[in-house]
């Protein structure tokens, strides 16, 4: 499933988080490829485990740990430490897959990549094309969203980033390992949450259709869940 993620941050936080990244050196977008990457990506990107990378980058898992549709729709486990990318004219990423399994350099953290997640930091006013494109079951999905909005989406999906024709795109990036492997089961969950929430503002979190919602949501976590 594909799920956007509103107002993870806000204006003010963009811009701290903007003045960090753009004073520092950006290099080769495909320090982190793999090789069926290498081939479509030309882009720019952070130095992974530079230290405006670690920054920025606390500032991003600070935002997620705020956000309860993050939680919903992601239930993680584990987080890649977020990365930034920027596309100016002419630059693109073609069509790719995620690798199944992303390591940390240097380190022995390691996790497989179940969610891939786009914190779009730049207006979408300010540039042209750039939008993120993702083939699901359901068709052909196109994305571009206002600064400080994210999305969510399968790693297993092909998708793509179309050629920025004017301006600068620019773009945290990372992999999720979720609790729940298996993306239907996910889905299931959380759209039980979602309507265990809706309830629980219509008839109280005492109510006994509530109570008993939740413990269904509860069991079937249990049931599904690597933790």
């Amino acid at each position: 499933m594909m799920i956007a993620i509103p107002d993870l941050f806000d204006a003010a936080g963009v811009s701290r988080l903007r003045a960090i990244i753009d004073a520092a050196e950006w290099v080769d977008g495909n320090v982190t490829s793999g090789h069926q990457s290498a081939l479509a990506k030309r882009n720019e990107q952070l130095p992974e485990g530079s230290d405006a990378a670690r920054q920025a980058g606390a500032m991003v898992l600070e935002a997620l740990g705020r956000s309860p549709l993050f939680f919903a729709a992601a239930l993680p486990l584990k987080v890649f430490p977020p990365l930034f990318n920027r596309y100016g004219e002419g630059q693109t990423f073609g069509t790719h897959v995620d690798n199944a399994i992303r390591i940390q350099r240097g380190t022995d953290f390691r996790i497989r990549s179940d969610l891939s997640m786009t914190v779009f930091l730049e207006p979408p006013e300010a540039y042209d094309g750039g939008e993120l494109v993702v083939e699901d079951h359901f068709g052909v999905q196109r994305v571009k969203l206002p600064a400080g909005h994210a999305v969510l989406y399968p790693s297993s999906s092909l998708h793509h980033v179309t050629p920025v024709t004017r301006g600068v795109r620019v773009a945290s990036f990372f992999w999720l390992q979720s609790m729940i492997r298996d993306d239907g089961d996910r889905r299931i969950l959380f759209d039980l949450d979602q309507a265990v929430q809706r309830l629980t503002g219509e008839l109280g979190g005492s109510d006994r259709s509530v109570i008993e919602l939740t413990g269904v949501y509860h069991n079937l976590l249990r049931r599904w869940a690597d933790a």
